[in-house]
């Protein structure tokens, strides 16, 4: 019998033990339900309605909780939201519907006024103009005897703080930082004073994993060691670097050891029994570093950079298929180094292939001390042209030495002496030439966006001669004008225009190879020609190419649904033998542009208003339009 009972006990006891643990599993997985606070102001309206509403937001409420002991934080949590713009002393009463939903009646009482400001910088910063804008820019100098607002301060000290790093001065303090309200005179006194103390300057740049000399890359720097620190000079480094090609990945950082220490927001906070808030009290001795990852003084207030970089593939192929209706189905190929040497030389070759011409380029870069701005090359090329519709047969090939200027207004400048061999028939003419032709070229392309941008422009100046002075089969003066503007009215409305003037001086046309004479016609000039078939003519009709060249377009694009856009046009112009063309080929059209992740796909049907063989023609073309 007492064996049983005893059984029985260890029995219910292990039964009490089960159901424990499972209650315990059970409140394990299923936390109690928890609820935002949705807030229903009164009294007030605008950023201090929005702003309780903010600050109760984060209250959750548990499901079984008794929602009238959150009264007192409810009510607390709306003071603090007041307190920003300046009202201390609020009559606040709350009451619940439920646990998520709560009314807040506010009488945000008599505003605290400020009494005086002083806002001072001292040290070298003193003279410092980007510093003396901050405190033109803001307006805590004009809130003498207006309502507190605690913005214009936390703005003017997080502005002098960021301006504090982005210029050098890592030992910068606030020595005084506070606001002092005294409610019972609804009054306020802020205090700023800012010390900057000594500059840093630029030290030595440390480079690692670089397969280019380092000197190279220390010379591509926008700063010499002892300038004053910028920020921006560390991220225009960056960039230089990153452009060159020559590297996967790029780090370019000033060297400030860091140090781990504690640090406090800076609060404002109300003592009832002193009636004074001081903010940033203890907080006056720590310098920004102590802010932001807590970064200690070298021993000379100078910084070094370390440079990290990781070598780019020394090949890389890209292949590529496309088409036009100008020049049909084409395939591209690309072999691409982007260093051949520890100097940072690169080649690069193209070719491409397509029915009427099969073209095979290369260039032969050696940089200068900016590989980015400056450079000299070495190009060369090899095309064969086949076109029974503009009555052009040719090869050609060249070899150009030149020097690249790119400069800080986004100008590109080009110095080159050119030597082209071109064996060619143009309609009834036969030829084999030699030319050395020296030249210089301009561009500029400026945009948005360059997949498809809703403001833009690009310019390409040309001039170019050849003579028999230094050899050239042919005398001739060469130039040639490009421009195109993109513009946008709002959001749905685009604007496109292209202009292009062509001239050419010389004693003998015949002697000019097809290359350098002017056609136009096509997808990218006048559209409802074909490619290239707007050319002077001889008496048998065979196309001869012009010796000026003018060509116009204007474009109106509007946007229809998402990526797709509805485009209308204009286009005219001629390539002719005197100085101004007795007519211009003109024709308009309709047509769609699908923007596709590699760029706009363009698809026109344009009618020529002169054309007695053509009633339209379909034009169809993707990729940028710069």
């Amino acid at each position: 019998m007492r064996s049983l009972s005893r059984h029985r006990m260890i029995a219910g006891t292990s039964a009490r033990r089960l159901l424990l643990l499972t209650l315990l599993l059970s409140g394990i997985g299923q936390a109690p339900a928890v609820f935002a606070i949705d807030a229903d102001v009164n009294g007030v309206r605008g950023e201090l309605a929005t702003n309780i509403r903010n600050y109760l937001q984060s209250l959750d409420i548990p499901e079984n909780a008794d929602t009238q002991s959150y009264g007192a934080e409810v009510t607390q949590r709306a003071r603090d939201a007041l307190k920003p713009f300046g009202y201390y002393e609020p009559e606040i009463s709350t009451s619940f519907r439920n646990r998520e939903e709560v009314v807040v009646d506010v009488d945000r009482g008599k505003p605290v006024r400020v009494r005086s400001v002083v806002v001072r910088i001292e040290g070298q910063a003193e003279e410092d103009e980007p510093f003396q804008e901050a405190l033109e820019a803001n307006p805590l100098a004009e809130m003498e005897g207006k309502r507190l607002l605690h913005t214009p301060y936390d703005t003017l000290k997080s502005r002098l703080t960021a301006l504090a790093l982005e210029r050098g001065y890592f030992d910068a303090r606030y020595r005084q930082s506070r606001i002092e309200v005294h409610p019972w005179e609804h009054a306020a006194y802020i205090t700023l004073v800012f010390e900057s103390r000594e500059r840093y300057r630029f030290g030595d740049i440390f480079v690692t994993g670089s397969q280019i000399r380092e000197e190279r890359l220390r010379r591509m720097a926008p700063f010499d060691p002892e300038d004053r620190y910028l920020a921006t000079d560390v991220a225009r480094y960056s960039q230089r670097l990153g452009d060159s090609g020559w590297f996967r990945s790029i780090s370019v950082r000033p060297r400030l050891d860091e140090r781990s220490q504690r640090t406090t927001s800076p609060v404002v906070s109300s003592s009832p029994d002193a009636r004074v808030e001081v903010e940033g009290q203890e907080s006056e001795r720590r310098n920004f570093r102590d802010e932001l990852n807590a970064r200690e003084k070298p021993q000379r207030a100078t910084v070094p950079i370390d440079v990290s970089v990781t070598p780019e593939d020394r090949h890389k192929f890209e292949t590529g298929i496309g088409y036009s209706t100008d020049v049909g189905p084409r395939v591209n190929f690309g072999w691409e180094m982007p260093w051949l040497n520890d100097r940072g030389h690169s080649l690069d070759n193209n070719l491409s292939l397509s029915g009427p011409e099969q073209t095979l380029t290369g260039e032969y870069n050696v940089p200068l001390d900016n590989p980015a701005r400056d450079n000299y090359y070495m190009r060369y090329g090899f095309k064969n042209t086949d076109r029974s519709d503009s009555d052009t047969r040719s090869f050609e090939s060249s070899v150009a030495f030149g020097r690249e200027w790119r400069f800080e207004n986004d100008w590109i400048q080009n110095a080159y002496l050119r030597t082209t061999y071109e064996d060619f028939t143009q309609g009834d003419e036969e030829d084999q030439v030699l030319l050395f032709i020296p030249g210089m070229s301009w561009s500029r392309t400026r945009t948005d966006n360059t997949r498809f941008p809703m403001w833009g422009d690009r310019q390409d100046i040309l001039v170019e001669g050849s003579s028999d002075v230094w050899g050239s089969d042919a005398n001739f003066l060469r130039t040639r004008f490009d421009s195109q503007w993109i513009r946008s009215l709002g959001a749905n409305n685009r604007f496109v225009g292209r202009a292009t003037v062509g001239a050419t001086s010389t004693s003998d046309f015949s002697q000019v190879p097809p290359s350098l004479r002017f056609f136009t016609g096509g997808d990218t000039s006048v559209r409802g020609y074909e490619y290239e078939t707007i050319a002077p003519e001889n008496s048998n009709g065979d196309l001869l190419g012009g010796k000026q060249l003018l060509v116009g377009s204007l474009e109106y694009q509007r946007q229809v649904a998402n990526n797709w856009w509805g485009a209308t046009f204009v286009d005219t112009g001629n390539a002719f033998n005197d100085w101004w063309p007795d007519e211009l080929k003109t024709s308009a059209g309709v047509g769609v542009r699908w923007i596709s992740p590699v760029g706009p796909v363009r698809l026109d049907i344009a009618h020529p208003f002169d054309s007695e063989e053509d009633s339209w023609r379909l034009h169809f073309g993707i990729g940028p339009e710069f």
